[in-house]
């Protein structure tokens, strides 16, 4: 039999079924139970509002293991306990933040760099409404089109990416209308 000249082409087609439904219709392997989760695109707007409710330009790396978040001028207070740095929104507002430290870590930069970077953790908030603790390192991404890289330990249990897509939780508007309670 002569096989057919061309490309096979993959429709993302939407099904009411789980994740976990789809995996025993058609008989793929599974390690644990499948678990629904929601997709979202290779940029996200996300909201950290212990630092503002400004929502940043998220970018999803599921190559990159920890979160990141822009910060330049990062100054550790004299007991270690608590870092203060300056971090710019998405619409170049400059902000200045402080928060706890929950630990430093060696980090090894997409580059092969290891550097000592400050770790915090805070509440992220995604269009839509969906909100959860993330930890984040600090570094400078000034050179980044994203000031938030949001890694895989973050997004574990919670998403699913399509590479080819992007704000598929919502765009910055809905992130206005969901993500912050109205008084």
């Amino acid at each position: 039999m002569k096989r057919p000249h061309g490309v096979w082409k993959a429709q993302r087609v939407f099904t009411e079924s789980s994740s976990a439904a789809m995996a025993l219709e058609y008989s793929l392997p599974t390690t644990h139970k499948a678990s629904e989760r929601l997709l979202i695109g290779r940029h996200e707007w996300i909201g950290l509002p212990e630092f503002g409710l400004q929502p940043w330009v998220a970018k999803t790396d599921s190559g990159a293991r920890t979160s990141t978040l822009h910060a330049t001028d990062i100054t550790v207070s004299p007991d270690g306990q608590r870092v203060r740095f300056t971090t710019t929104c998405s619409d170049h507002t400059t902000l200045i933040c402080e928060a706890p430290i929950v630990r430093c870590k060696i980090i090894r930069s997409s580059a092969g760099i290891a550097e000592q970077r400050v770790i915090i953790a805070t509440t992220a908030i995604f269009a839509g409404g969906l909100s959860f603790p993330i930890e984040l390192t600090l570094a400078d991404r000034s050179n980044m089109k994203c000031p938030v890289l949001l890694g895989r330990r973050a997004m574990a249990g919670y998403f699913l990416i399509d590479p080819q897509s992007d704000y598929l939780l919502g765009n910055q508007n809905d992130f206005f209308q969901t993500a912050i309670p109205s008084s």
